[in-house]
């Protein structure tokens, strides 16, 4: 199964959107509300998904909680204001780029850059049995084992995910 979400990127009603959203600003915008250039967006939603998800094993408060990115960063400072100052379960929030030969398995949530479209499928192979949430925005990624593939689609992100296949419902 695999689920879309629409988010609003681009205002497709003949108004232009503020392309410079504050992080802050940003963070308390609903779903539908959510524009800006493509990054800030897809850094909002990898704080939310920090927010979201549940990880198996608990880590101690001292413990950074590790938002990772692989290969050529796209996100420019938008990930390192979105997160700072934050914290997920008590754990201060903090960004990590990882270059060839850096094991990104210390991190809570990868994002694999496009750069690494060749070597996107054994990445997330080599994350097998971590409790690591790959995201990346690599056409086909979820295909790849990745978890959420963000993307654009008639000017609307997209997140095409398979969590859903492991989710337990609670009422």
């Amino acid at each position: 199964m695999i689920v879309a979400v629409l988010i609003t990127a681009v205002e497709d009603r003949g108004q232009d959107p503020d392309p410079h959203h504050p992080p802050e600003e940003l963070k308390r915008l609903s779903v539908e509300e959510l524009r800006g250039p493509e990054y800030q967006v897809k850094a909002v939603f990898l704080f939310n998904f920090a927010q979201f998800v549940s990880w198996p094993s608990p880590q101690p408060s001292d413990t950074p909680f590790v938002i990772g990115i692989v290969g050529d960063d796209p996100f420019e400072s938008y990930l390192d204001e979105t997160v700072r100052g934050e914290k997920v379960n008590h754990r201060s929030l903090t960004t990590q780029r990882f270059r060839r030969g850096r094991d990104p398995r210390n991190c809570n949530i990868l994002f694999i850059c496009q750069s690494e479209r060749d070597r996107a499928a054994q990445i997330v192979s080599n994350l097998k049995g971590r409790s690591v949430l790959t995201v990346s925005d690599i056409d086909g990624f979820a295909d790849l084992g990745g978890m959420i593939e963000l993307f654009t689609e008639k000017n609307k992100m997209k997140v095409s995910s398979k969590l859903l296949r492991v989710a337990e419902v609670k009422h």
